[in-house]
């Protein structure tokens, strides 16, 4: 049975600012530039948004900061943070605010000018009791763990992380807006600066600045507006636990349950779907996501990368616009997934554009592989 909200809510607006370096800029101002560029995408006006949606690492009460920034007086309005995956949730909370009628048209934006205010990939968090003793140097400390057991459990190996790196690199040097262009090859990963064991600098996110926003509508309303539609068809969300020290299981994240429920509210499987984006911010991330999202069995994954599989012309479009990995990632980057998957629905990736794309899925990570949220995008053909 289709669920209720399947297809009811889409994005009709994307836009982005300052993406790779903005000086000068601060985080409110690429927050509100890339508002104000999705809203225009949309063909609506800035006094058309009565729904606000918010996070960000720089500001303790988002809403409040960005509606003032923008002028705007929401009559609904969610700054939930549970880290980079905020906005894949806020997509399914925006989707059930404008179902309800306490909005019509819904903002949610993103900002942050972190390369050129600091340039240090660091934990934007508080410090975990139990883990501060032992010196930890998230967030790379935590994922670095998670990498290792993996390769112990599994027989992955750094090769077969690097495999990530490259393919990202891949498709951003089919991205004119990626920041990090040019060759990249296996042994380059490998002959990078070690970071934390068994990680390279290459296997770490890009630290840049950028903004990012997208405006959602009633599905009715859509279909009038300027743009083709992204529908939101399913999401779903799970959190297991805070510090890297409570993960239940290195080798598995709350993706599997979370991927599962957003695909049965989406009416669909794994098979269905024609692009991933998910969140790269080290290369353990991607092959952790394939295997709890049903791409491949669990302990797979680093197989399942060799080869060119989710590289330009492999069988799994992933991470189309080289990522967080290559293309961008200003601290938070779960925005920027959905700007990749509408833009690449609506067929206007340019020599990036998959050949057949009506089904994306969006899957944000947040904190040290703590919090992690399924979106599911699809185009009018999927109704």
């Amino acid at each position: 049975m289709t669920h209720q909200l399947r297809g009811k809510a889409a994005v009709v607006g994307i836009g982005t600012a300052g993406t790779g370096e903005a000086p000068g800029w601060s985080a409110i101002e690429l927050l509100g530039q890339a508002s104000l560029n999705a809203i225009e995408d949309a063909g609506l006006k800035l006094s058309d948004i009565d729904g606000l949606f918010c996070a960000t690492s720089m500001h303790a009460f988002p809403t409040l900061s960005a509606a003032e920034y923008l002028g705007l007086k929401p009559r609904f309005f969610d700054g939930t943070n549970v880290g980079g995956s905020s906005f894949e949730a806020h997509l399914l909370h925006a989707a059930l605010a404008l179902d309800a009628g306490l909005c019509d048209a819904a903002l949610v934006c993103y900002g942050s000018n972190q390369r050129t205010a600091g340039g240090k990939l660091a934990s934007m968090s508080e410090k975990q009791l139990h883990e501060t003793p032992y010196r930890p140097r998230h967030p790379i400390t935590a994922y670095a763990l998670a990498a290792s057991r993996h390769m112990h459990v599994f027989g992955t190996t750094r090769e077969m992380l690097a495999e990530v790196a490259v393919s990202a690199r891949a498709w951003a040097n089919l991205n004119p807006a990626a920041f990090a262009r040019g060759p990249l090859t296996v042994a380059d990963v490998l002959a990078s600066r070690m970071v934390s064991d068994p990680l390279t600098v290459a296997d770490c996110c890009l630290v840049t600045d950028g903004g990012a926003a997208c405006v959602l509508v009633r599905a009715d309303r859509a279909r009038d507006l300027r743009q083709k539609p992204a529908y939101l068809l399913g999401a779903a969300g799970a959190q297991w636990h805070r510090a890297i020290a409570n993960m239940p299981d290195l080798t598995v994240t709350a993706a599997s349950d979370s991927g599962p429920r957003a695909f049965a509210m989406a009416g669909i499987t794994p098979g269905d779907v024609q692009l991933a984006m998910l969140y790269d911010a080290f290369t353990i991330n991607t092959i952790l996501f394939l295997e709890d999202l049903g791409f491949c069995p669990k302990g797979e994954g680093g197989r399942f990368v060799q080869g060119g599989t989710i590289a330009p012309g492999g069988k799994l479009a992933v991470n189309t616009s080289g990522g967080g990995l290559s293309c961008v990632h200003p601290g938070m980057y779960g925005l920027f997934l959905i700007i990749e998957a509408v833009t690449q629905l609506r067929g206007a990736a340019g020599a990036r554009q998959l050949a057949s794309c009506d089904i994306a899925l969006c899957h944000g990570n947040g904190g040290t592989l703590s919090s992690q949220v399924s979106a599911v995008l699809g185009s009018a053909a999927t109704l």
